[in-house]
Formats: C-alpha cells, structure tokens, sequence
C-alpha cells in the first residue's frame, strides 16, 4: 500500500436497511448507487468506515430539538420499529469489520466523539464519501471534515438523496463552490490506479 493510500478512507454514509426498504424514509436512489458503493469498497479494502444513523427508543430520549424531530418520525423510533431496520444493507454489513462501523445519532459522522482524532492518528488526511443522503448526512460530514482540515472527496455517482434537486443542488451549487477543499469526482475516477490517493 502506497503512502497516498494509507492517508485515505473511504467513508460509507446510511447505507441501511432504513433507507433502501420500505419505510417511512425509503430511499430509491440507495439501490441505484450500491453498484458504486461496492465498487468503491473493494478498491478501498481496509480503508473503509461505514457509519449507521442510530435511532432513539422514544423522541423522549433525544436531545433537544431532535426530540421535535422524533416526535414527527415517531414510527421510526424503535419502540414502534423492528432494530434490525439500523443494519446495513446485506451486501455492506457482509463486508463491514465491527471496528469499522460507526454508529451516529445525527446527521454528521464527525459528532462521534473522538472520530477525527482518531483519523489524525492513523495518518489519514483524505476522505472519500459515498452514500446516503448527499443533501442531508453527507453534506453535513463532508462540511465537518473540512472543518477538521480533511481533503474531502464526494463520489457523484455513488451518493443519493430522496430528493433529486436537493441531490443536483448540493453537488451543482454547494459542493462545487469549495474547489480547494473538495473534489468531485465519479466512481471510475476513485477507483483509478487501485483507490483515490492522489
């Protein structure tokens, strides 16, 4: 492994059964998208983190505003809805080492404690994203890595949303307006020479 690769992960965002069956949070494109996930996953062997979007048992056990949230989404809670809906989606979860599944309960991965200290530590200056939803949990990761002075890659054909012209908008018009700080690129362009590590 190169010096450019040991400094990238792959970071895998909600790929779970909540949002590729039929739930309230159904998301289509997620089936569209898994193709590139797994091929992404496969040039970045050992070099990716998938990170679940944790649910509360009531609203009452989120946080502040959240619990507004939970209360709308009340079904969701797992209380009223079967656990095993957090999963990964099988082709995922068949793959996913149990050190590299990071569960969050909010829409970015780097309110996980510790997470970015635990990149600096392994060396890791580079993040390619890839998943679900790119306007929503994607976008609020890849904001946070910059924060945390990550390079960020977003994989535009291996990121989704419910919404499509959210989708076109945070790549089109959000995304696009931070050229130094991240690139995007299509799944053939990562998976070049074995993994983005350019």
């Amino acid at each position: 492994m190169s010096e450019g690769d040991r400094r990238t992960r792959h970071v895998v965002i909600d790929m779970q059964r909540l949002f590729a069956e039929d739930t309230a949070w159904h998301t289509p494109a997620i089936t569209e998208i898994l193709p590139n996930v797994l091929t992404l996953c496969n040039a970045f062997e050992g070099r990716t983190l998938f990170a679940k979007f944790m649910l509360p048992h009531t609203p009452d056990h989120a946080a502040g505003r959240w619990r507004d949230y939970y209360r709308r989404w009340s079904m969701l809670t797992t209380a009223e809805f079967d656990p095993a809906f957090q999963d990964l989606m099988a082709p995922l979860a068949a793959r996913a080492r149990p050190e590299d599944v990071l569960e969050k309960t909010t829409y970015s991965v780097f309110q996980i404690p510790g997470l970015a200290e635990r990149l600096r530590g392994e060396g890791v200056e580079k993040l390619v994203f890839s998943g679900v939803e790119t306007d929503i949990c994607v976008l609020a990761s890849v904001f946070d890595a910059i924060d945390a002075g990550f390079h960020a890659v977003v994989i535009s054909d291996a990121v989704g949303s419910s919404a499509p012209a959210a989708h076109r908008a945070a790549l089109d018009h959000v995304l696009s307006r931070m050229p130094d700080q991240i690139d995007i690129i299509p799944t053939a362009g990562a998976v070049a020479a074995g993994g983005y590590a350019a």
